[in-house]
């Protein structure tokens, strides 16, 4: 499948739509979704120092639509679809839950030192491009995440 991007009646880029994956909002759905997915980032020639990065940041955001979107139902659909635009790989994450008020979506602040809560953090650092949208005209919410797959970059594990 082919989407053009238009702006200002140019087509500035073309789309291609590589896989498109259904998961129960169940957490040992994760570990099959994180092989595939470096599996595909090195099919894509995704550089080693983005790789476990890429793979995190999906897997965390999963992780957020399981517990905050789904409350922990197990019985709820995710879907991912991964497109190819040019460098970059898209990563659209699909949720049938109510609409979340964007605004409040964010990380704790990193000076609150306990476990968990730095997902959005970890996701907003390890990608190039996030942003949270609702789905038009049905009841869900989309996250979409850029990333260049030839440009390396110092991952939050690392540090």
């Amino acid at each position: 499948m082919l989407r053009c991007c238009y702006l200002k009646n140019q087509i500035i880029k073309k789309m291609f739509k590589l896989e498109r994956i259904h998961l129960l909002s169940r957490p040992d759905m994760l570990k099959p979704l994180r092989k595939f997915v470096r599996e595909l980032a090195k099919k894509l020639n995704c550089c080693d120092e983005s790789l476990e990065c890429l793979v995190i940041a999906i897997n965390e955001a999963c992780m957020n639509v399981m517990q905050h979107a789904y409350n922990n139902r197990q019985d709820e659909e995710i879907i991912i679809e991964f497109w190819k635009d040019n460098e970059d790989l898209v990563i659209k994450i699909f949720d049938f839950a109510e609409e979340v008020e964007i605004e409040k979506i964010k990380s704790r602040d990193l000076e609150d030192i306990r476990p968990g809560g730095l997902g959005v953090h970890f996701i907003n650092q390890s990608m190039d491009c996030v942003e949270y949208k609702h789905i038009s005209n049905e009841k869900g919410n989309v996250l979409e995440m850029r990333k260049n797959l030839g440009e390396s970059i110092d991952c939050p594990t690392n540090n």
